[in-house]
């Protein structure tokens, strides 16, 4: 379907950088005193435990990526296995976790350029650079995958640098007294903390709505997935052993890893980790526009929104319709918000989104009418996708659905309208002009 209107710019290690971007966002700049506060010392198995379930997750969505070599990601595989309305929700949700969370991180972005622009985050100032911030990445995006990878290579080198610094020189100066295993936490306390450090592994997925872009997807994808978080979780869980290690006081902190950095690199090392932030939120926004404005793309190509959404760029070859109406959203959305309370709704939104995609590893094993074999087979895939439905509904289980499940709902409702919308009115006019004679 999309062959010819997108470059396929995406290599091994360029697709590997995405994964990474796309995880490694603003969470770990945040969440490891907020984990740690809630269950001290025993937040490094709340670490582990997270890659374990995110582990699984990606194993399944390597082998179901694998057999789509088009625009999508989660919502083709839904599509594929469940039909059209259970797709549309997908695409339809997924993009909605996009656009919020590009509002949150960029607010946050600015937040941070507070500690070198003073009023950064006020006022006038504030409007002025996030217009900057959203026209960068717009240009980026429109002037073509290989620039949008290239930009995406620099700036996971860019984050993974004060991070690796940071855990390889903390290490020397962490203090094992700070370490406390005594107290045991509750089931549910320790439940509910493993639920919000999910925040910071979430992510992966959006790199494979990029398949139409990649080169040998079906072996490129697999291997970006595994490859990349296995980098995430190991830098994560050294991260987590030198906060507390270095940090005394990591429960209350707000910056915990600038203040772990300035307790062995002083205020350099404050100013250094901060920086490292900026250029993480930077390349996970940069990442977010890059799967939101595909998923827009896809869906349009699969007559499930209006054609103007599938037009590429004669030159770039990019679908610009698609990326400058996600910027204007963007854009209007992030002025008029703060830094969003989105982590719950992101988080349980693409549990959700997981449980699909998963579930697909078995239905797609059954059927023979596949649009190509897996290249990329899981070990004991079916147990494997199993034991990820039923870790996401454990997690699921701790979620206040009173409070957060029905902005879900709500957001759902729409996309069941303007599905039906399109459908009756719109889907018939489209096919009439597409079959109109040049």
């Amino acid at each position: 379907m999309s062959e010819g209107k997108l470059v396929r710019g995406l290599g091994r290690w360029d697709f590997t950088a995405v994964v990474v971007n796309t995880i490694i966002g603003a969470g770990i700049f945040g969440l490891p005193a907020k984990v740690y506060a809630q269950i001290g010392s025993y937040s490094l198995f709340a670490f582990v435990a997270c890659a374990l379930i995110v582990g699984l997750i990606v194993l399944c969505y390597a082998e179901v990526a694998s057999r789509f070599s088009v625009t999508g990601g989660p919502y083709l595989y839904a599509r594929e296995a469940f039909g059209s309305v259970v797709g549309f929700e997908v695409g339809w949700l997924y993009w909605i976790v996009r656009v919020a969370t590009f509002a949150a991180n960029c607010n946050l972005l600015i937040t941070y350029l507070g500690f070198f622009i003073p009023g950064a985050n006020e006022g006038a100032m504030r409007i002025a650079l996030v217009c900057l911030v959203v026209i960068i990445i717009t240009a980026v995006n429109l002037m073509g995958i290989r620039e949008s990878s290239v930009v995406t290579n620099v700036f996971t080198i860019g984050k993974l640098v004060p991070l690796f610094i940071f855990a390889l020189v903390g290490m020397f100066f962490v203090s094992p007294d700070n370490f406390s295993f005594d107290a045991v936490p509750e089931y549910g306390t320790f439940s509910t903390a493993v639920l919000l450090l999910i925040y910071a592994f979430v992510g992966f997925e959006a790199s494979v709505v990029l398949a139409g872009e990649t080169k040998e997807p079906g072996r490129t994808i697999p291997f970006g997935l595994i490859a990349g978080i296995i980098i995430v979780a190991a830098f994560y869980i050294m991260i987590q052993i030198v906060s507390i290690g270095t940090l005394p006081e990591l429960a209350k902190s707000e910056r915990p890893l600038a203040d772990a950095a300035a307790v062995f690199l002083g205020s350099f090392g404050a100013a250094f980790i901060t920086i490292g932030a900026l250029i993480s939120i930077f390349g996970n926004l940069n990442v977010g526009v890059l799967a939101s404005t595909r998923m827009l793309f896809a869906m349009s190509e699969q007559r499930d929104l209006p054609a103007i959404f599938e037009k590429t760029h004669e030159k770039y070859k990019t679908p610009y319709v698609a990326i400058l109406a996600t910027a204007i959203v963007i854009l209007i959305l992030t002025i008029q918000s703060s830094f969003l309370t989105a982590v719950a709704i992101a988080t349980i939104t693409r549990l959700i989104v997981y449980a699909t995609t998963c579930l697909a590893l078995p239905i797609f094993r059954r059927r023979n009418s596949m649009p190509q074999p897996a290249p990329f087979a899981v070990p004991l895939g079916v147990i494997a996708a199993l034991l990820s439905i039923g870790l996401i509904i454990w997690l699921l289980a701790n979620v206040d659905f009173a409070k957060e499940g029905v902005k879900i709902l709500i957001a759902a409702v729409i996309g069941l309208i303007l599905f039906a919308g399109f459908r009756i009115f719109g889907r018939s006019t489209r096919v009439e002009e597409e079959n109109k004679p040049e």
